[in-house]
């Protein structure tokens, strides 16, 4: 499954989530629900992926950590905040960086319509 496709899927899976939560829990709930709903559909989930740092030749003591990586191709941040702030996206960009991956996508449940908390963010991703 590519790129653009899997986060289609994802993307639709969290509208599900919010559809039968809506806004003004815990990002806790809804990485746990929209965890499960991406298992349902058959995808390979890892929930809080921890991803070994090296800085000039030393492996760092503390990782990054994923919220979600789905398929080992997609990492997924889940927030429930009033308004996403650009060092999310910034924070986003740098996992991806780090860890070696084309795309992720920041979920804000926090909307009142999902589709409007909704953040790609692209690592040199080349994909028609």
């Amino acid at each position: 499954m590519i790129h653009n496709e899997l986060s289609a899927k994802i993307i639709g899976c969290a509208i599900e989530v919010h559809r039968e939560l809506g806004p003004g829990l815990l990002e806790s709930i809804y990485e746990e629900c929209l965890v499960h709903v991406l298992r349902e559909q058959g995808l390979n989930v890892i929930v809080q992926q921890r991803v070994p740092l090296t800085f000039r030749g030393r492996v760092l003591s503390t990782p990054l950590r994923l919220d979600i990586l789905v398929e080992d191709l997609i990492i997924v941040e889940v927030k429930a905040v009033e308004t996403i702030h650009d060092i999310f996206l910034t924070t986003l960009l740098s996992y991806l960086r780090l860890s070696d991956k084309r795309l992720g996508l920041l979920i804000n449940f926090h909307e009142l319509r999902l589709v409007d908390g909704i953040r790609r963010v692209v690592n040199g991703l080349k994909e028609q």
